[in-house]
């Protein structure tokens, strides 16, 4: 790529500018960021608080990485960036579009501001559950890396972002996959040979739920793909931020000594970094959001752990709407924070005792139950409905009169404490190892059905099992069903 002098010289007085810690990805710090773009899930449809263009942001140096959401299907390429994908356009013959507005903002966040910019590949709405051979899985990489990665000479493929070439991928699966160690083995294989052979490097990172093994990642998690960073969801489940702790070296729910087990013990780089996952706004997911001084001693207990890498949030527009939020959680890490770009500114042990045990098993390892439909959109956030849990659990499950409080656990394989929920509450059972006391919700449960991510069935449930039309009960185990 050939500049001109003058961008030159500008790009290199905004790079000299930026902190250090935020230059780009950096492995060996504690201080990164991550924020998803490409989803709009604050939802506004126009204004300074729906999703601007990709360029807008990254003059803010609170943030270092951009995974881009997402690219909703590998077999058949096809991205969706919301609002953003209004300046693409079809291309012939193919189920790709062309993007040059972001594809300009790609370089330019790249180049001039030192952002990190990865394809995130799943979400929500991916449906083709991997690959059906390995051989399969491995030509899907090569074309994908065909698409994003660097332009080869005669090369006729469909290229969503013409001459701009990533920084490597995020794959971001929220049910159980086949055959995706060999493809992201083969996108490994594939970005670490143009480093070898001189060119710039790349990265390759995942976003787990927090229960460990997560359902989705566990094949590739179990020490089979070199990853170099995870970021953990640690929202919508009960190991979610609000089950930290204050005040304790030992945590019960909340699970990052977990993570930090793996990092140094099964995963295949020992060095890989480990986020924490939150969401950027109250409105960014089901459960689990903090304010930025609520996560800073949460941040600070992390970073007693040597393979924290820093902070995941989805998204930005949810940070952006959400003033503060991004400046304190950059202050909570120790970087420097700067205002808000103008342009789009808006008004040590391996697992916890009380951890909910596995009902399923994998080839490799037992799983805990997955409860989780993230719902990654244009118009909606990272949201499920896994059972939540609070900050009592494993510390008091006391009601009143000796009763069980909201979110505690009442039941399950082996629990021996009272099973008597407070007035108003139900047992819910989750798995044959957990159940947890909660409100029967009156407002969703109306003639129409149940709305979204109600619980519709499971073994012990004995609620209604209608979900509202355009919605169906979908199953996740034999204790769990619910609307979507």
């Amino acid at each position: 790529m050939i500049f001109s002098v003058n961008t030159l010289v500008l790009s290199l007085h905004v790079l000299a500018t930026i902190p250090a810690a935020l230059a780009g990805f950096s492995t060996s710090s504690s201080s990164n960021v991550a924020v998803y773009y490409g989803q709009n899930s604050y939802g506004a449809g126009s204004g300074p608080l729906a999703q601007q263009r990709l360029s807008a942001y990254c003059s803010n140096t609170n943030f270092n990485i951009i995974p881009l959401a997402f690219l909703l299907s590998i077999t058949q390429p096809t991205i969706n960036f919301a609002n953003a994908g209004n300046n693409c356009t079809a291309i012939a013959d193919s189920t790709l579009l062309s993007c040059p507005q972001l594809a300009a903002d790609i370089s330019t966040c790249q180049n001039v501001y030192g952002k990190t910019i990865l394809l995130s590949v799943g979400g929500a709405t991916y449906t083709e559950g991997g690959f059906s051979s390995a051989a399969a899985a491995t030509a899907a990489a090569n074309n994908i890396w065909a698409i994003f990665g660097p332009v080869k000479s005669g090369s006729t493929v469909a290229r969503p972002f013409g001459t701009s070439v990533i920084d490597g991928f995020d794959f971001d699966f929220e049910s159980t996959v086949s055959n995706m160690v060999p493809f992201a083995k083969q996108l490994r294989s594939l970005m670490d040979a143009v480093t070898t052979a001189g060119g710039k490097r790349y990265y390759l990172t995942a976003a787990p739920q927090c229960p460990y093994p997560d359902a989705a990642d566990k094949d590739m998690l179990a020490g089979a793909v070199y990853f170099d960073a995870i970021w953990v969801q640690f929202y919508n489940n009960y190991c979610g931020l609000q089950s930290y702790t204050p005040g304790t070296t030992v945590q019960n729910n909340f699970n990052f000594a977990t993570w930090q087990n793996w990092a140094k013990t099964v995963s295949l780089n020992p060095n890989v970094k480990v986020f924490l996952g939150v969401p950027a706004s109250s409105t960014a997911a089901g459960s689990g959001y903090l304010s930025a001084a609520a996560l800073a001693p949460i941040i600070k207990y992390c970073k007693t752990f040597s393979s924290f890498g820093g902070v995941m949030m989805w998204d930005m527009s949810q940070a952006f709407a959400n003033s503060g939020f991004l400046s304190g959680v950059a202050a909570a890490l120790g970087t420097s924070a700067a205002s808000i770009s103008t342009t789009a500114k808006a008004a040590s042990t391996s697992k916890p005792s009380t951890t909910p045990k596995p009902t399923t098993t994998s080839k490799s390892s037992s799983t805990t139950l997955k409860v989780t439909t993230s719902a990654k959109t244009a118009t909606s956030s990272k949201a499920s409905v896994t059972p939540k849990a609070s900050v009592s659990i494993g510390v008091t499950a006391s009601g009143t009169a000796g009763t069980v409080a909201e979110w505690n656990q009442c039941g399950g394989q082996d629990y021996s404490g009272n099973t008597q929920c407070s007035s108003g509450l139900t047992c819910v059972p989750y798995s044959v190892w957990y159940s947890q006391c909660e409100k029967v919700s009156t407002n969703a449960n109306t003639s129409a059905g149940l709305a979204a991510w109600m619980q519709c069935g499971g073994q012990g449930y004995t609620g209604p099992t209608t979900c509202q039309v355009g919605l169906t009960c979908v199953t996740y185990g034999v204790w769990y069903s619910q609307c979507q």
